[in-house]
């Protein structure tokens, strides 16, 4: 396969900009175009929900790559700029401004963008947190002592509960689970992640929906609940899980179904390729359709989808994997953790929150996690590997 000419990225985030640097490293020598919706250089997303919004760093510290790296690739970034529309077939990229941009190959790295409760637009007090502008907009108003309610116990909002609770905000966690991350790590981990919440003084209202938000003056004054429960708030967070953002491409004739349908090369149409949180790929160890929203992946896909630019024939097979901190736990998971499977602790000790779980269904072993155990953790992970390979289908 001949290399392509021209490459066009849509998305400058870190999914986008790792595509870039793969090229490179690859040897491309061709010319890259990357467009993006921020002003901002491409900045990392982990730590706006932590370092970035507690104030342990300045927001230039997320910020993937300096100026002088970023030359060093010899890209032209275009930023300020929202694509609105794919030609699939010319493979050019309409924008905002007017901008015709063409190329021999597009990759669509634009993510996801915040779900949003009905009635928060132009609520003042209300966030979201996706963007470093948000981070930032948030940061200015959590004063300790004001009542911070986060809608969502998921990763996002129980990482914006724990940071609000050590700038000591009066901070209460609402959500229609039982515990906090009980989907992504099941009901053993998450009722632990309760229990910590619970000793550090997060108020845990769970296992109840989000009815509406009360204001007054065109300020939030609090968080309705479906029991008929309101709980008063100064500030609200809303992390109730994200959308791929994919509007624009709605003319496009691509598959859209929770994101850009792709093969297992992370291609969506002759030309055309998707990564990170947007992309929604054939994985053919499991055997179907999956999007993953981590940092991780939009390193790993990045590099998989510029081989695949560049005529390299291999499936993307990753081992999912995400971390979070809170307070004092850093937890690791690698792989997919079932809420049917059955859990073991295979290292340390649960009751000194130091272990390690593995996560089997069926005999097979799904994924591990580790709690406070980072080097056990990742030695694990080898059972996870181990699964998948067994599960690739013979050519």
């Amino acid at each position: 396969m001949t290399a392509p000419g021209r490459v066009l990225v849509v998305g400058a985030s870190a999914a986008g900009l790792t595509t870039v640097e793969a090229l490179r490293r690859k040897g491309y020598a061709g010319e890259i175009d990357v467009l993006g919706d921020e002003s901002h250089a491409p900045y990392d997303r982990p730590p706006l929900s932590k370092q970035v919004l507690s104030g342990v760093w300045e927001p230039q510290r997320a910020t993937l790559r300096t100026t002088d790296v970023l030359a060093g690739l010899n890209a032209d970034f275009v930023l300020g700029d929202e694509a609105t529309a794919l030609d699939v077939a010319t493979r050019t990229v309409r924008t905002a401004s007017g901008r015709a941009l063409s190329a021999d190959a597009v990759v669509v790295a634009t993510g996801v963008r915040a779900r949003e409760l009905p009635g928060q637009d132009g609520l003042a007090g209300v966030h979201v947190l996706r963007s470093l502008d948000d981070a930032l907009a948030l940061k200015a108003e959590l004063r300790p002592g004001a009542r911070l309610v986060v809608v969502g116990e998921g990763v996002l909002g129980s990482e914006i509960a724990a940071t609000g609770r050590t700038l000591g905000l009066d901070v209460t966690l609402t959500g229609p689970l039982a515990a906090p991350l009980a989907l992504q790590v099941g009901p053993m981990v998450s009722g632990l992640l309760a229990d910590l919440h619970a000793e550090r003084g997060v108020r845990l209202r769970l296992g109840a929906g989000v009815s509406g938000l009360s204001s007054e003056g065109g300020r939030v004054t609090g968080v309705e609940l479906s029991t008929g429960e309101s709980l008063p708030a100064d500030v609200v967070v809303v992390a109730i899980g994200a959308i791929p953002a994919t509007g624009w491409l709605a003319d496009s004739g691509l598959t859209l179904d929770n994101g850009v349908v792709c093969d297992s090369r992370c291609r969506a149409a002759d030309g055309i390729y998707a990564v990170g949180d947007v992309a929604r790929f054939h994985h053919e160890s499991y055997g179907r359709l999956i999007r993953l929203e981590n940092r991780t992946n939009a390193t790993e896909q990045a590099a998989a989808v510029a081989g695949a630019i560049l005529g390299e024939d291999q499936p993307y097979v990753p081992v999912p994997y995400f971390w979070t901190d809170q307070f004092d736990a850093k937890l690791q998971v690698h792989g997919l953790l079932p809420a049917d499977a059955d859990v073991e602790i295979v290292e340390g000790d649960v009751a000194a929150r130091r272990f390690v779980a593995r996560y089997t269904s069926d005999g097979v072993v799904t994924g591990v996690l580790g709690w406070n155990m980072p080097k056990q953790t990742r030695l694990r992970r080898q059972n996870v590997v181990d699964a998948l390979h067994a599960a690739v289908p013979t050519p």
